[in-house]
């Protein structure tokens, strides 16, 4: 016979036991276990359970925690309310007491616990077969498993009471293990890309630099070749190399190859120009065209006599600064007033006047100068400008002053006030009011970017407009002796004439001679040129 634990009937078989549960207990009302209370809802009885038999019910809650009872769904809430609230009952009934308590219950109490032991696992299976019968799924079974099972530790199998217990156990034993694939690959996975990115990175950078280095070493080596500081000889190498070129393409027969060398040999060793590339007379020529014609000129302005020395071979292409020397000096010798200064001194050859520079800074004349061309000028093609010339022609005591057009001074980026300071300078002599005037004035050395030039007289036109008279070392002397004619044509002066409009660059600098130095001045002027300074218009 078995006894049921909620109202004590006795049935004869186990399936007469979980139709009587079913019936009796399960479709009907929540019945208190202990003082056989009816009539109140799942919560109500709760709530007497708790306050009525405290003591019965607190065994309970330390073995079977009713939270894991939790809802299945809507349509099973009376069947989850009446079976939770049975089971709490029978649970704290039947629950594991110390060992002294079990000894002092009743023999009939505790027999009771076995017949419920038995009973409710008796019901879990009824509850199982009621969910298959009633067409629950098998999630709602797995669900009522877990809910009803004592929950394991999914990573060594331990099994808890309670599911608080197994949470604490997980999060301090196996805490580490805790999400640790994820955070592992995504640290794997992030270690990665930044390591790829940063070899990217560093690709990236180093082919910038080296592309960067690339281009500045091909300016550098582009400005050497332009400043003629690339190692590939000097004048006499360019001299030989172009005219075994001429010879190569039938302009230059052997035998003048031949004569042109023995004289180009002799021209160096002696550290003379040539002459080959000089024209004189030019502005004697100049003066009688003036008189004679012109009529659209009120007034010019001529400088001391001057010859005309245009490139060569040797020095195309870098040779202007030398040629503009040349050109100033030889005003220079043709001036008594210079005797003192340049006696013994003849027009040099170009690497003549790279070695007096060199001697000019060894004297210590412009220091930062000559560590820019590394104090070498020999045997190179280094160009040279302003300041070169002013070294030179200071260590020769010959007084002359750097004037630097630093910015335009008119519209169109013209400079009206370079051409002021030149008809200043050449008009500053008591001449009257003739047409032409003939000034024992030298020259004026002319340089902007990339080229220089000699300045050798003004107009004053008929319109007030000036225009400003120049000799280029660029022009050969076959148009240069087109000026050498009796009867000049006003178009061969269109090679001498600059108007403001003509002279656009940004900058222009000019050394303007004015007089010898003495012994003292000159020392005080290298002095001076440790810092150079020029100065400045405006």
């Amino acid at each position: 016979m078995l006894s049921c634990d909620i109202c004590g009937e006795t049935v004869t078989s186990e399936p007469d036991m979980k139709a009587h549960l079913l019936v009796v207990h399960m479709e009907n009302e929540v019945i208190c276990p202990f003082c056989k209370l009816s009539g109140v809802n799942y919560d109500e009885m709760c709530f007497h359970i708790e306050t009525a038999h405290f003591e019965q019910n607190t065994l309970e809650e330390r073995n079977l925690d009713t939270t894991q009872y939790g809802t299945l769904n809507n349509k099973d809430d009376s069947l989850q309310s009446t079976v939770g609230v049975n089971l709490s009952i029978h649970s704290a009934c039947a629950s594991n007491h110390p060992k002294g308590s079990a000894q002092s219950l009743p023999e009939d109490t505790l027999k009771h616990n076995e017949v419920y032991s038995e009973n409710l696992s008796e019901s879990r299976k009824f509850l199982k077969s009621r969910g298959k019968q009633s067409g629950l799924s098998e999630m709602k079974e797995s669900i009522y498993e877990t809910m009803y099972s004592p929950p394991e530790c999914p990573f060594c199998g331990k099994i808890e009471e309670y599911g608080q217990d197994m949470e604490t156990h997980v999060k301090t034993k196996h805490a580490s293990l805790l999400d640790t694939p994820l955070e592992g690959m995504d640290r794997v996975q992030c270690s990665s890309d930044l390591a790829l990115a940063h070899q990217l990175q560093q690709e990236e950078d180093s082919k910038r630099r080296s592309e960067e280095s690339r281009q500045e070493m091909e300016e550098f080596q582009k400005l050497q070749r332009q400043y003629g500081l690339d190692n590939s000889g000097g004048y006499k190498q360019q001299q030989l190399r172009n005219m075994e070129i001429e010879v190569n393409k039938g302009r230059m027969l052997p035998s003048e190859f031949h004569r042109r060398k023995a004289d180009m040999m002799e021209s160096l060793a002696l550290g003379t120009d040539d002459g080959k590339t000089k024209t004189s007379g030019i502005i004697e020529a100049l003066q009688r065209y003036y008189q004679n014609a012109a009529t659209d000129v009120r007034r010019v302005w001529l400088s001391a006599v001057v010859d005309h020395f245009h490139s060569s071979l040797g020095d195309k292409g870098w040779g202007c600064g030398y040629r503009n020397f040349q050109m100033l000096l030889s005003s220079l010798l043709q001036n008594d007033a210079y005797d003192d200064c340049l006696k013994g001194i003849t027009v040099p050859c170009i690497p003549k006047i790279q070695s007096m520079i060199e001697d000019a800074w060894k004297e210590g004349f412009d220091p930062q100068g000559a560590s820019q061309l590394n104090n070498k000028l020999q045997g190179t093609k280094a160009w040279i400008g302003a300041c070169e010339v002013y070294t030179l022609l200071t260590s020769l005591r010959v007084k002359c002053r750097i004037i630097d057009f630093h910015k335009s001074t008119g519209p169109s980026g013209t400079h009206p006030r370079l051409f002021e300071w030149i008809l200043n300078y050449y008009s500053s002599e008591r001449e009257g009011n003739p047409k032409v005037v003939c000034t024992s004035k030298p020259p004026i050395y002319l340089q902007h970017q990339g080229h220089s030039r000699t300045i050798v007289g003004i107009e004053e036109r008929k319109n007030r407009t000036l225009c400003l008279l120049i000799f280029d070392p660029g022009c050969p002397s076959r148009e240069m002796q087109k000026l050498l004619k009796q009867d000049i044509e006003a178009s061969s002066l269109k090679q001498l004439r600059k108007f403001v409009g003509n002279l656009k660059h940004k900058q222009y600098q000019i050394v303007a001679v004015e007089g010898a130095l003495s012994s003292e001045e000159k020392v005080a002027r290298r002095q001076a040129s440790q810092v150079f300074t020029a100065e400045k218009i405006p």
